[in-house]
């Protein structure tokens, strides 16, 4: 097997979910009375029991392993356009504020933009269809100062071998250990008509070929992805994974969206709901990537394609479902997620900004920050009996030890009255709560009452302390919310 994502020279901070969680959960009253049953206990910060009707539940926790999470797991996307801005600049303080929250990871640089960007090598930078040096050494000072490393993408479709040689090999100068490698092009599978009268697997695959091959004249050591396919996972990224090999690729890319934003099925229920094609795309991936010796990760991912559904996109229902979509990714093998964004529209985006000014952190930024909180490990298999409910649970155990329990409640009427069985002894629990004013809000968001400011400072209150008896943790996670459990 060739190596999984390895971040830049600061990946020794990269357990970020056990940093964080250490400081917000043990490190705001943590400890937790285990001296009684549930509700007689004299705790620290007890959470207070939501209106409205409660519904008993259970999560259990098995010791059986059924998958990881690992450095970079949660990553983001940006169209290659975004290099013609002031976005990703060693001086924009806010958006490398809002990494950092998250990071380090992974930033993806691509898109459909990708194949209308020209190599500039006189360019004078930050001009429209074209990347010149001095943008990619403002990337490469964005990246230095938040800690992430890119998978940077290059023209396939409109561009040359020879340009494509050239801009990588001024990539590799420029941005160092921060490129963590190159990506070839964008969605290939769906040139034929767009870009080539006539167009196959086969015509990519000798294209990717003679691009390749000038490539690693021009840059010797870079690594290189693909194919960053749209769909078509069996009969064009695996197909090509096989065509390619190990030798010649380090990671199997794949795109993946929820639909098409401009349905009308693209509801805030259909978002919350089960999403089986994730789970079968999954399984495709996981099958072909072990039959090439590759690992796999979705390069290119959010809710609804088309730039999202407006007033779904961008709702508080998309805090909840980037929690579940991750969690789904990890246990279908994949090794992490890059959710596509940029510009302050009403579909989706992780963080909404202005020509590269930051607004603001979208509802999408709240889960994937609960997801980074709960940290990087094993991930364990649990189960849940919820009265039908839809609801998922999901269980970490970090590394360096202790247990993350994430419990998604996303029924928008019933309240949860929460007991996690963890089949072990548990001395501390804290508990962290996501919450919106509705699934269908797109202001509001918060984690334990605070909000994420515009320059990426986060001051939660207090965790709460649930009650422990016997190993069983009690709590509440309220309607349409998201709850994280620290427990050891």
């Amino acid at each position: 097997m060739r190596r999984a994502l390895k971040l830049t020279r600061r990946g020794a901070l990269g357990v970020v979910g056990s940093v964080l969680t250490s400081a917000l959960l043990d490190g705001c009253g943590g400890g937790s009375d285990t001296s009684s049953a549930p509700g007689s206990q004299s705790l620290a910060n007890p959470q207070p029991a939501p209106s409205g009707p409660q519904t008993q539940s259970t999560v259990s926790v098995s010791a059986s392993v059924a998958g990881a999470i690992g450095a970079g797991f949660a990553g983001l996307s940006y169209e290659k356009n975004s290099m013609a801005g002031p976005r990703f600049a060693p001086n924009n303080a806010d958006l490398i504020g809002l990494f950092n929250r998250l990071g380090p990871s992974l930033l993806r640089i691509g898109g459909n933009s990708v194949d209308e960007t020209q190599w500039a090598p006189n360019g004078a930078g930050r001009t429209s269809g074209e990347v010149a040096p001095s943008d990619i050494d403002a990337l490469a000072g964005f990246l230095q100062a938040c800690g992430w490393s890119v998978l940077y993408g290059v023209n396939l479709a409109t561009s040359t071998p020879a340009a494509a040689a050239a801009e990588v090999a001024y990539a590799v100068q420029s941005l160092g250990s921060s490129l963590y490698a190159i990506e070839i092009g964008n969605e290939p599978d769906l040139y034929g008509g767009n870009y080539f009268t006539t167009w196959s697997l086969e015509d990519f695959e000798q294209l990717w070929g003679e691009f390749r091959t000038a490539i690693l004249q021009a840059a010797p050591k870079v690594q290189l992805t693909g194919p960053a396919s749209a769909g078509n996972i069996s009969t064009w990224t695996v197909p090509f994974g096989q065509h390619v090999g190990s030798s010649e690729i380090i990671l199997l890319t794949q795109h993946y969206y929820r639909g098409n934003g401009q349905s009308a099925s693209s509801t805030v229920a259909e978002l919350v709901s089960p999403d089986p094609n994730l789970i079968a795309d999954l399984a495709t991936l996981k099958a072909g990537a072990a039959t090439i010796g590759v690992p796999f990760r979705i390069t290119e991912t959010n809710s609804f394609y088309n730039g999202g559904a407006d007033g779904v996109s961008d709702s508080y229902a998309s805090s909840l479902w980037v929690i579940d979509d991750l969690f789904n990714i990890a246990l279908g093998g994949g090794t992490g997620a890059n959710f596509h964004g940029g510009g302050d529209g009403d579909g989706y985006t992780p963080i909404a900004d202005n020509d590269g000014v930051v607004v603001e952190a979208r509802p999408e930024y709240y889960g994937l920050l609960l997801f980074t909180l709960a940290g990087q490990g094993t991930l364990l298999q649990t189960s849940v009996a919820a009265a039908g409910l839809n609801v998922t649970a999901y269980a970490v155990r970090a590394s360096e030890g202790g247990l993350s329990i994430v419990v998604v409640n996303k029924d928008a009427v019933q309240n949860l009255a929460l007991s996690v069985d963890t089949g072990q002894t548990v001395n501390t629990a804290a508990l962290l709560v996501l919450t919106g004013p509705a699934l269908s809000a797109t202001t509001g968001v918060s984690i334990q009452g605070a909000a994420v400011a515009q320059t990426g400072a986060f001051a939660p209150a207090a965790a709460y302390t649930p009650t422990i008896a016997a190993g069983v943790v009690s709590c509440y996670v309220p309607a349409a919310s998201a709850a994280l459990v620290r427990i050891t």
